[in-house]
């Protein structure tokens, strides 16, 4: 069961968030809760009639108790399709906890055991047949799904819980992915000639700190990666705006020697780091001296959907080198320099602005707008080459701020035309819809007016490449995430890496938020340089979802389109339609990449084996008679050695397959928590397609330390009068004992979870040689409970309670001394160690119907778990319908007493 690798999964996670390695964490929490989840879906642990959550599950230092042994049998032939009653009675009696086998390729089971059951499990067909799952109604036991997923939900807002009062309620909202505002993420060259820039960089860092500190627009986190030549970073992610400005501050331009320097290398870097669907802006005027990644970063750019821009000072004006007067070629890029980072923003949907360094100053609101949030794009499309052409949008009556940019070149011009057929045209820098700057080759148009929606047009007129992108605040907003049909145990869909296949159907599940009231009537893809345009089939999936699916997608670049209705708009059918598009390209492939691996969690020191296997596909199935030779590549985003066959060859004969190993060494003083991201890319022969896998590693080191900090409550003093206008007069104190052990690993942390007081903590050496952290509690009998929380380095929890009551004389106060013959701690309690919940690493899809998980993001639905991420204070005295293990205060002048979450 779960309870394999309970130490790893919370350690992991808690790891992950300390290195503020949100994205990671987030994942293994995802896999943490599919695992608990399931456990309520797939074990007789409601049919034993129990309606709480088995809390034992996530506690590593108390055993999983009345097992169902190997040789006990636990299940009978269903009657018919009646599985109801396929449980043992003996079993019952006894109270045996069991699960049920699958298989989807085997029937072998041990005799006399329980399977799953559905369609796919082949162990279900087999004596006993049938199954004992919950997932959906019409499962085996379908009766017992909603009291399951009751459970399920009580079980995860206990886990998310113990994890938030671990991380704090800050660090909390961030890996739950909640924070309402983006990221500040910046790239920069810190070569010689970048002074301006770097000078520019720092400008725009301090005006959006200054402008934004303590609002709800401030910067959720902030990522700086510089690079140089020959090295570049170090990496940069913090959430304390003043440690940014500070590090920023010290940049300075300087080497670099040759021209060419390592873009791609801080751009993958950043690209790992930064949350998904992130703005990066990068910064140089140098080539990329790393092109040989340009495959790698667009594989991070279509998996993370994250949006690159890029601010490129010193392109020259035509292909042709022009040298000094004395011969030397300036340092400036080419046309085809310049190309690379312009293929790079169009498949993230960022621009590539082109600019002298006097007039850098000009574009860098690109970055301040960005930094806005709720910041959506309303359309956007690249036409290279370039030709003339219309395009129209729409502009609903939640946007706000709309801002057009168009890249092109200087013989560039535009006609802007309104929904009410007003116009103007390039010539007015200032007129009624817009008002609009220039810089290089940026044209950055600001929408003058709010209120006229409807069907806008502008018309482009240019022989040479441009792009023009619509952009605003909205509420709505769009996200998407490519899926398949998940033959397993669900039946339902998961996550697709890769690229959709040329000729096949895909199936792409888009979620729109901000608002319960859109009503979708399009999903499209759209590629702009054919032109052609896939509609989608859509069926809603509840809660904003909508599964789309594609019949016989062409080769090509598509973007996603999506229009549809507010129902709650005003009557005019103008302002009602609803028309967003999402920023990064979708490119379908020929070619298959797939990867067997069954732990992404790696040990500091190990060597770890990725065997893949490269395919060719024709409409979206394995060519079992293809031949060819395949170019292979593999990068990981933290330098780690690795080693990799060059290339791979489908044989005939082979079924149209070829298999090929990659090792990745991770260090041994690799941090327990650090991510490392690994990109495996196979392209053809004739470099004419490319498709790849993306792979996430968490480096865990083994768990030594499970036990919570114990707590010994020293003394209580209070003289408290039961007059509550009297209370201001009067104190009470509160002092305790908090200590780890001789081989824990140290408290990290103690907080007032509960109580209105001054805490003061020192450390002192007990008899045994380990450290006891003394708490004393200061506050006014108008604050009369306390709640402390002690965290470990592993991530355990302890908590003290205490509450002062009326007394008429003094309580006796003792010395803060330490009784290192005695703890006084009831270690039966029923404490959750929140380092672990026993992680599945095998599994990534979230049974849906059970449990209300949303597998498009971290496998959490935080919508559904009941917990209100909004509150920083915990009210200890109500568990909200679930067991908790806070269920009662401890009144300290009758007895005293300890427990633990």
């Amino acid at each position: 069961m779960m309870r394999n690798s309970k130490e790893d999964g919370m350690s992991l996670q808690q790891k992950s968030v300390k290195l503020e390695n949100f994205v990671t964490g987030r994942w293994t929490l995802g896999r943490v809760c599919h695992t608990l989840q399931d456990f309520y879906s797939h074990s007789n642990w409601v049919e034993l009639g129990n309606s709480v959550p088995y809390s034992v599950l996530i506690k590593p230092d108390q055993p999983v108790e009345n097992l169902a042994g190997p040789n006990v049998s636990t299940c009978r032939n269903c009657t018919g399709d009646n599985c109801t009653d396929n449980i043992l009675p003996d079993v019952l009696q006894q109270g045996l906890l069991t699960s049920g086998y699958f298989n989807v390729l085997s029937s072998a089971k041990p005799d006399g055991k329980c399977s799953h059951g559905g369609t796919f499990d082949q162990t279900s067909k087999w004596d006993p047949i049938g199954g004992i799952n919950k997932d959906t109604v019409g499962s085996s036991h379908g009766s017992l799904h909603h009291k399951a997923a009751d459970v399920a939900v009580n079980a995860t807002m206990e886990l998310l819980e113990d994890i938030r009062v671990a991380v704090g309620d800050k660090n909390f909202l961030r890996l739950m992915g909640l924070s309402q505002s983006p990221v500040l993420c910046f790239v920069i060259d810190t070569t010689g000639s970048m002074s301006v820039d770097i000078a520019e960089a720092k400008r725009v860092v301090s005006e959006i700190i200054d402008s934004k500190r303590g609002t709800e627009q401030e910067p959720s986190a902030y990522i700086l990666v510089p690079f140089n030549d020959p090295g570049f970073g170090p990496l940069l992610v913090t959430t304390n705006a003043d440690v940014f400005n500070n590090r920023i501050s010290k940049l300075y331009a300087s080497g670099g020697g040759d021209r060419p320097e390592l873009c791609l290398s801080g751009l993958q870097l950043a690209l790992t780091a930064a949350p998904s669907a992130s703005d990066i802006f990068v910064f140089t005027d140098a080539p990329a001296k790393d092109a040989h990644l340009k495959s790698t970063i667009m594989a991070l750019i279509e998996s993370t959907k994250s949006v690159v821009t890029f601010m490129l000072t010193g392109v020259r004006a035509s292909r042709r080198r022009r040298r000094s007067a004395q011969g030397v070629i300036p340092r400036a890029m080419s046309q085809s320099d310049a190309q690379l980072y312009r293929d790079l923003a169009q498949a993230s949907g960022g621009q590539a602005i082109e600019v002298t360094k006097s007039n850098l100053f000009a574009t860098t609101s690109v970055i301040e707008n960005s930094s806005c949030s709720p910041g959506v794009t309303v359309f956007q499309v690249v036409k290279n080459p370039g030709t003339p052409d219309n395009f129209n949008f729409a502009v609903d009556d939640s946007l706000r701020n709309i801002t057009i940019y168009i890249t092109g070149g200087s013989s560039l011009t535009f006609n802007l035309t309104s929904s009410t057929g007003e116009s103007q045209n390039s010539s007015q820098s200032s007129g009624p819809l817009a008002s609009f700057t220039t810089a290089g080759n940026l044209r950055r148009l600001s929408i003058n007016t709010n209120n006229q929606t409807g069907l806008w047009q502008i018309s482009i007129n240019s022989n040479n490449a441009y792009s023009v992108k619509v952009t605003g605040q909205s509420s709505v907003n769009i996200f998407y995430s490519l899926v398949e049909a998940h033959e397993g145990a669900h039946g339902d869909f998961s996550l697709k890496g890769g690229r959709p296949f040329s000729g096949g159907n895909a199936s792409i599940l888009v979620s729109v938020t901000g608002s319960d009231t859109i009503n979708v009537t399009e999903v499209s893809l759209f590629d702009s340089s054919v032109p052609t345009e896939v509609k989608g089939s859509i069926q809603s999936v509840g809660s904003g979802n909508y599964l789309v699916t594609f019949s016989g997608v062409p080769a090509g670049d598509f973007v996603l389109i999506l229009k549809g209705q507010d129902i709650n708009s005003p009557s005019s059918s103008t302002s009602r339609t609803i028309q967003r598009q999402a920023s990064t390209q979708i490119k379908t492939t020929s070619i298959s990449v797939t990867t067997q691996v069954n732990n992404t969690n790696i040990e500091p020191g190990s060597i770890v084996s990725v065997p893949f296997t490269v395919a060719t596909t024709t409409n979206g199935v394995v060519n079992d008679s293809a031949t060819g030779t395949f170019t292979v590549q593999a990068n990981n985003d933290r330098s780690y050695s690795s080693t990799s066959p060059s290339n791979v060859t489908i044989e005939a004969g082979s079924g149209g397959k070829a298999n090929g190993t990659i090792t990745l060494t991770v260090p041994a003083s690799a941090a327990s928590g650090t991510d490392v991201t690994l990109t495996i890319e196979a392209q053809n022969a004739a470099a004419t397609d490319i498709n790849y896998a993306v792979l996430r590693f968490s480096v865990t080191a083994k768990v030594t330390d499970v036990t919570r900090p114990v707590c010994q409550i020293v003394s209580k003093s209070a003289n408290c009068s039961s007059s509550s206008s009297l209370c201001g007069s009067s104190q009470w104190e509160f002092i305790a004992n908090f200590t780890d052990g001789i081989n824990g690993t140290g408290i990290e942390s103690i907080t007032v979870r509960q109580g209105n007081g001054t805490l003061n903590t020192s450390t002192v050496a007990g008899a045994g040689g380990e450290n006891i952290t003394v708490v004393n509690y200061n506050a006014s009998c108008c604050s009369p409970n306390v709640e402390l929380t002690a965290v470990d380095g592993e991530g355990n929890v302890g908590t003290c309670v205490g509450q002062a009551r009326e007394s008429t004389t003094a309580a006796p106060v003792t010395t803060a001394a330490v009784n290192t013959t005695s703890t006084g701690v009831d270690t039966t309690s029923t404490g959750v160690d929140t380092t672990s919940t026993g992680v599945d690493t095998t599994s990534t899809g979230v049974d849906t119907t059970s449990t209300g998980v949303d597998t498009t993001s971290t496998g959490v639905d935080t919508t559904s778990t009941g917990v209100d991420t909004t509150s920083t204070g915990v009210d200890t005295t109500s568990t909200g319908g679930h067991a908790l293990g806070i269920s009662h205060f401890v009144w300290i002048t009758a007895v005293v007493s300890v427990f633990w979450k």
